[in-house]
């Protein structure tokens, strides 16, 4: 049976690579899933999820995650969960709830108490640090305060044919508190159907929430478009409408995996993705806007790769 996995950015090869590991061992969807994102939300670089992930307009650390079945449809997420380690063990935990399967804010956090997850003060002083310069730089220069909105988004499929989705988030940096993204929402942040494959996205919350654009990949897949096509029919169609219709279109990115491990990928910016199968060892792509629909991907270089890690752990002065 095939195996394989994708991801959303750079930031989450080095999960890619942990969850073909346990795929290879014959290991279940959900826990390469759940290892994968868990090795982003680790990592205190990556200030979009997880540890080092950045606070909203009042400083304070808000985390979004979902996780989905694909055999049984159940889902599980919170969001505005605080100083909790692995929000996206806490959503994979909630979808063996029949109800009360979705928490949000202080329910969420004391649901993860009460389950025994590890507490954590998640926001380090990088990151308190870059919000600091951002309140200085919306101050002298009124700029606008919304930078970066980068999910973790993964999708598995194991060798029983079981396919698992999942995504981590901090929301868009400088949220008001309470805000929502895309993320943890059905449709819109995630969809798995083991029967036919999965999506997950990456951008814009509020605008990937007007075009469930996951749930519409996996819904053309099922009428038998591959991954790239469908990726490229969805989000290039709802760019354009909602460009027509809101009169613009914020970023956002989408990955695909269908049940035979075919993989497939659009954008309306420069994107970048990890993905592996039985086949072919996990590897870095970089994905952009094409002409006519669709989307033109090639790897990712050395030179890169190397300014991208020069990048995330310079210095905050």
């Amino acid at each position: 049976m095939t195996w394989g996995a994708i991801a959303t950015w750079r930031m989450a090869h080095d999960g890619v690579v942990e969850a073909l590991r346990l795929l290879a061992e014959n290991d279940q969807a959900g826990d390469a899933v759940e290892a994968l994102i868990k090795t982003v939300e680790d990592y205190p670089y990556y200030k979009s999820v997880g540890y080092g992930g950045l606070p909203n307009a009042a400083g304070i650390l808000e985390l979004d995650a979902a996780y989905m079945d694909g055999d049984s449809f159940k889902i599980g997420a919170v969001a505005g969960i605080r100083d909790v380690k692995n929000p996206i063990s806490v959503a994979r935990k909630l979808s063996e709830e029949k109800f009360n399967s979705f928490r949000v804010g202080e329910g969420a956090t004391n649901y993860a108490m009460l389950e025994g997850f590890e507490r954590k003060n998640m926001l380090t002083r990088r990151a308190h640090r870059i919000w600091e310069k951002r309140l200085e730089e919306i101050r002298l220069y009124n700029l606008n305060p919304y930078d970066g909105h980068d999910t973790v988004g993964a999708i598995a499929l194991d060798q029983a044919g079981t396919m698992v989705a999942g995504t981590s988030s901090s929301g868009l940096f400088m949220k008001a508190p309470g805000r929502v993204g895309d993320s943890p929402l059905s449709g819109s942040g995630f969809y798995v159907d083991s029967e036919i494959g999965g999506a997950a996205a990456t951008g814009l919350g509020e605008d990937l929430m007007k075009g469930c654009l996951s749930y519409e990949i996996v819904r053309l897949m099922g009428e038998g478009l591959s991954p790239q096509k469908a990726c490229d029919q969805a989000v290039y169609g709802f760019h354009d409408k909602l460009t027509q219709r809101y009169g613009k279109a914020g970023a956002f990115s989408l990955i695909a995996m269908n049940k035979a491990g075919e993989w497939g990928v659009a954008t309306n910016v420069e994107f970048t993705f990890s993905v592996g199968n039985e086949q072919n060892k996990p590897q870095i792509f970089i994905a952009n806007k094409g002409e006519n629909h669709t989307t033109h991907i090639e790897p990712i270089t050395k030179e890169w790769l190397e300014a991208y890690e020069k990048r995330i752990k310079a210095p905050v002065e």
